[in-house]
């Protein structure tokens, strides 16, 4: 399970880059995003696509080659399975009897996380948001109590729609929301959710959004 950059490409480890080399085959969500990362580094392996769409019919592919093998895993940016396919490979591997390894990298999660300024023991993953509107305000609604910072991620399609929902539901908490994090338009906006979408602009790019804590 080797991690990626989530933007900028010079955020990838070493580890990362020598576990990719010596792999025999790499299972890519989008082999055309794993291609530019490769091709940077001049690395060539064959692929194996595995995307969340068809991950079950990709899955026998996968093991075949596991049977030969070292695969490594890469979702289009940061860890696979975290909100990336992968957990059914992860199962079905170790239920083979295969060594399952994580090779840490870049997050949009904690690089969120680092710069919000949120206190809280801990914080929790939302993951993507929910698309309905019903079910992302109540799960907005949950946290009304929550102490500890929420993550999630948006799309450009929502990101407006969630902010006014957050506007609603909890219209005094901080938040913080960043976009293309890591990328040459990194932007952080900070404040209400009010204040953070006059301030958005068009909504482009990929958002990783961070609601502060209940205080206490």
């Amino acid at each position: 399970m080797v991690g990626t950059p989530i933007g900028n490409l010079e955020d990838v480890t070493q580890r990362a880059l020598r576990v990719l080399t010596e792999v025999s085959a790499i299972a890519a969500e989008d082999t055309r995003v794993t291609s530019r990362l490769l091709a940077r580094y001049a690395i060539r392996k064959p692929f194996i696509s595995y995307r969340a769409p068809v991950e079950r019919r990709a899955l026998p592919a996968v093991l075949e080659a596991l049977s030969r093998g070292d695969v490594a895993l890469v979702s289009d940016a940061g860890t696979p399975t975290l909100s990336d396919p992968g957990q059914r490979l992860v199962e079905a591997a170790v239920a083979e009897g295969h060594r399952v390894v994580p090779i840490p990298g870049p997050s949009a999660i904690t690089a969120a996380l680092s710069i919000a300024g949120f206190a809280g023991g801990g914080f929790i993953f939302l993951g993507y948001l929910p698309r309905k509107p019903g079910e992302r305000r109540r799960l907005f609604a949950s946290l009304a109590e929550e102490r500890r910072p929420a993550v999630a991620f948006e799309s450009p399609h929502r990101i407006l729609k969630s902010l006014a929902v957050l506007e609603e539901v909890l219209p005094d908490r901080p938040l913080v929301v960043a976009r293309e994090l890591t990328k040459l338009h990194e932007e952080v906006l900070r404040g209400t959710a009010a204040e953070i979408s006059a301030a958005l602009g068009a909504a482009r790019g990929e958002f990783t959004l961070v609601v502060a804590g209940c205080p206490s």
